[in-house]
């Protein structure tokens, strides 16, 4: 087994670092500078910094080296083959690291060291800290969790879940609502559609003192509403390499799903296509329907998706995946070249997620912009101002350019 490189000795406490160490001069004590670089190198106390670990930096020492040192090949330590041991150690990282480093260990454990089968024991599944990264790899396990373990990983799911929508609710509802509320305003409005603060704020400069009233010049209002002002649709690609993608996806078309004036669809494919539409009151339900993994064939996807599309200039259509197409190729391409032309507003997503771009197919990206679609990843805390500026009418790809994304262009450009 490759022996991996532990955390970053600054990370070890909880201490922040100070300025002058953010510039590259310490002024920790030499004492301390010493015992983190033992504890980052490992090895006994003859390990050249010759620093003994009292007991606390001791046991911190025990649990790094269970996850991170090896001996020819084979780990002199190790996390052991039951789930007891396994959640001890758990424990014992998430009592002596702070968060952040937490999940750092606790992806390499469960990455590295072929903890998937012990993630089916409930006593495992109630001593791990839950992140998105536990989502997904529960997400891959979903087809295989025993039933005494189901109710704890969904447990971990909508933990999960709950808190990613109490921080992306509310900005992605201020984000489409207000920029609906523009796409409609207009400067003849009835008058049972005007914008009266707006109208009193843009008129102000016409006072009257002597009737102590404003005369407006200009009145501004929202104009008719109608029954679906927007299609948004999200296709959401769930091969393997998407996971994170999968998670934040769900939670989103949760979120406008319960706007009003949003007509949404969510959509999963990997070689089959589902309309996950009906489930989105309770993402947790379909995060944990969802089976990672297995082919892709986006042009089903696409050909479903185009079914749904009714009034084209009223769509945006988001399609998250990394455009490594299993199916007919040829036949994707000319498809999303005629959502494009039909007038929706299609942009796909190479990931949603926190971590940079992933690795992606290039020459269908480019095959892509070239008809008008633009590529690029997408962080979560981007994508409500993703869709104010879809449903404004600005230039995407210029959008994500502005905001310093990576976006595929045509070979021309």
């Amino acid at each position: 087994m490759t022996q991996l490189p532990r955390p970053n000795p600054q990370s070890l406490t909880n201490s922040p670092p100070t300025p002058s160490a953010a510039h590259g001069q310490s002024n920790i004590d030499p004492a301390t500078r010493l015992k983190r670089w033992r504890l980052l190198l490992g090895g006994d106390e003859a390990d050249g910094t010759g620093v003994k670990l009292d007991a606390r930096s001791l046991a911190m020492d025990k649990a790094m080296a269970a996850l991170y040192d090896s001996d020819t090949g084979q780990r002199r330590a190790g996390l052991g083959a039951s789930a007891p041991t396994a959640a001890r150690w758990l424990g014992d990282i998430r009592e002596y690291f702070p968060s952040s480093v937490v999940r750092i260990m606790q992806k390499d454990a469960i990455d590295r060291l072929g903890m998937q089968r012990l993630l089916l024991e409930p006593e495992m599944l109630n001593a791990v800290q839950p992140d998105i990264h536990l989502v997904t790899t529960l997400m891959s396990l979903s087809g295989v969790i025993p039933q005494k373990a189901k109710a704890t990983a969904r447990e971990i799911v909508r933990r999960v879940v709950d808190d990613l929508k109490r921080r992306l609710d509310s900005p992605m509802r201020t984000a489409v609502t207000g920029a609906l509320k523009r796409s409609t305003r207009t400067r003849r409005p009835r008058h049972n559609e005007i914008d009266w603060n707006r109208t009193i704020r843009a008129n102000l400069k016409h006072y009257q003192a002597e009737y102590k009233t404003v005369v407006p010049e200009s009145r501004i209002g929202y104009g008719r509403k109608r029954s679906q002002l927007r299609t948004i649709i999200v296709c959401i690609d769930q091969s393997g390499s998407m996971g994170q993608s999968v998670v934040y996806s769900g939670v989103f078309g949760a979120v406008l799903a319960s706007i009003p004036a949003i007509r949404s669809h969510v959509v999963a494919f990997d070689t089959s296509v589902v309309d996950l539409t009906e489930k989105m009151a309770d993402p947790v339900d379909v995060l944990m329907g969802v089976q990672l993994g297995g082919g892709t064939d986006i042009n089903r996807a696409l050909a479903y998706c185009q079914g749904l599309i009714t009034r084209p200039r009223d769509t945006i259509f988001v399609l998250v995946t990394d455009l490594f197409e299993g199916g007919n190729n040829a036949e994707m391409l000319k498809r999303a070249a005629s959502i494009a032309a039909s007038g929706a507003r299609m942009v796909t997503l190479l990931a949603l997620g926190d971590s940079g771009a992933p690795g992606y197919d290039e020459k269908n990206a480019a095959a892509m912009a070239a008809f008008g679609v633009p590529s690029f990843a997408c962080t979560p805390d981007k994508f409500p101002e993703l869709m104010a500026a879809a449903i404004n009418g600005t230039d995407i790809g210029q959008w994500a350019a502005l905001q310093g994304m990576t976006t595929q262009r045509s070979r021309g450009e």
